[in-house]
């Protein structure tokens, strides 16, 4: 299955078969983007505190992209915002308003399960910002991730 495919599945079976994904259209789409901004604004945030700077990118090396690096430590983190996104929408949300927006900037004190307990992303972004800059140091070889999301736990 080519690359292209895989991506359109996804959204089509989140969010049903007439969901196309559209970075400037409104409604689900506009949800989704608020939400993958404030996870990556947090995310910037955990790189800056962590010493690193957050346009040196690993996989995300877009010239001119000042956010590479919290875009690529921000990924693990997106399917999160899809449920967030989805429970809205399950719940008759469909626009992104004053209603949702506090909702959908709930993701940075969601919990997550990781090694050391119950966590809200925000500290999760900062443990992985830290193990990520102990990583490129040669202090350890393995980034500090929470466990995956289940679509029970939201």
């Amino acid at each position: 299955m080519s690359r292209l495919k895989r991506p359109r599945r996804y959204w089509r079976l989140l969010f049903g078969q007439d969901f196309r994904r559209d970075r400037s259209a409104s409604g689900v789409n506009a949800m989704l983007n608020y939400c993958y901004t404030v996870l990556r604004a947090g995310t910037a945030r955990a790189v800056m505190a962590a010493g690193l700077h957050p346009s040196l990118g690993v996989a995300h090396r877009q010239r001119g992209n000042a956010f590479a690096l919290a875009d690529d430590l921000m990924e693990p983190f997106r399917p999160l915002a899809d449920q967030l996104v989805y429970s809205l929408l399950s719940r008759g949300k469909t626009d992104l308003d004053r209603s949702t927006k506090p909702m959908l900037a709930r993701i940075l004190v969601t919990d997550m399960r990781t090694k050391q307990g119950t966590t809200p992303v925000g500290l999760c972004l900062e443990r992985l910002a830290l193990s990520a800059a102990r990583c490129f140091s040669g202090e350890v070889r393995t980034l500090d991730l929470p466990q995956r999301v289940s679509s029970l736990e939201t």
